[in-house]
Formats: structure tokens, sequence, C-alpha cells
């Protein structure tokens, strides 16, 4: 797990200093297997984003089954958990993401009672 933690911290440092961060979103939408509330995650994750970012996000899906030290480092108590790591502030959203709404204000895209 350590390793883990070492390329994370790596990654987001480099993720930070990058200059095109900026207006770049960077995800991590962590699932358990390829269930159903995971895939419609999924596709509620990249239908938000391409409607709402166009190119300007990066979206790894991590399943936990595969990795599931990841959850530990990140602390993910659920899942789906949809990680908003760029730009500032970190933010975590929880469930399937069939709540657009939820999902816009969770990644800062809208404000809260703006409709």
């Amino acid at each position: 797990m350590h390793n883990n933690d070492e390329m994370n911290t790596e990654e987001y440092e480099a993720l930070v200093s990058s200059e095109s961060t900026a207006s770049n979103y960077v995800l991590r939408l962590y699932v358990a297997g390829m269930s159903t509330t995971s895939k419609r995650a999924i596709e509620n994750v990249k239908n938000v984003c391409d409607e709402h970012l166009g190119g300007r996000y990066d979206l790894h899906v991590v399943d936990l089954y595969q990795k599931p030290t990841l959850a530990e480092g990140e602390q993910i108590i659920a899942v789906p958990t949809l990680v908003k790591k760029l730009p500032e502030p970190l933010r975590k959203i929880i469930g399937d993401m069939s709540d657009k709404d939820k999902l816009l204000i969770g990644l800062d895209l809208k404000k809260v009672g703006d409709t």
C-alpha cells in the first residue's frame, strides 16, 4: 500500500504543477465491479462531463474489486463514489450519479439554488 500512496502523491503533484490542469477536472470514480449501479454511475458521470466540460476532464474509473487498497487511501466508505481532485476544493459525491443537480453542485458547475 505504501507504494500506491507514493504513486498517488507523485501523480497528484504532477497534475498540480501541470499548466493545463487549471481548467481541467481530475476525477476518480470508485466502483465495485461492473454492477448495474456501477455502470449507471460511469454513464451518468461521462454524460455530465461531456455536456458541461467538453474535453476538459480526466476521468479514472477504479474498480475496488481489482484494487481494494485504493479505497483506504482515499477513505472511500461507499461505492460508487466520485472524487473531484482538481480543481480544488476536493469533493466526494456518493451514489449512482443519477441526480444531475447534485452532481453538478458537487463538481462546482452549479450553485445551490440555481435552476
